[in-house]
């Protein structure tokens, strides 16, 4: 099996939504409600950082500052 770059973005974002679908699970379970107007602006920013975070790293494998 040949060796891929990492893709930064998609796993930050994958990670996210599987937390959030853990907690939205959890809060069922529990007879919770989860905030949306929490889970919303945190998908925004994590989503945002992720971007670029993703941005950076793909600059820096190109050899730019």
């Amino acid at each position: 099996m040949r060796k891929h770059p990492l893709d930064l973005f998609s796993l930050i974002s994958g990670a996210f939504f599987a937390v959030i679908a853990v907690l939205y699970l959890v809060a069922s379970l529990n007879d919770r409600t989860v905030n949306g107007h929490l889970v919303i602006p945190a998908a925004f920013i994590t989503l945002g950082g992720a971007g670029l975070a993703a941005a950076v790293l793909a600059m820096a494998r190109r050899g730019r500052r």
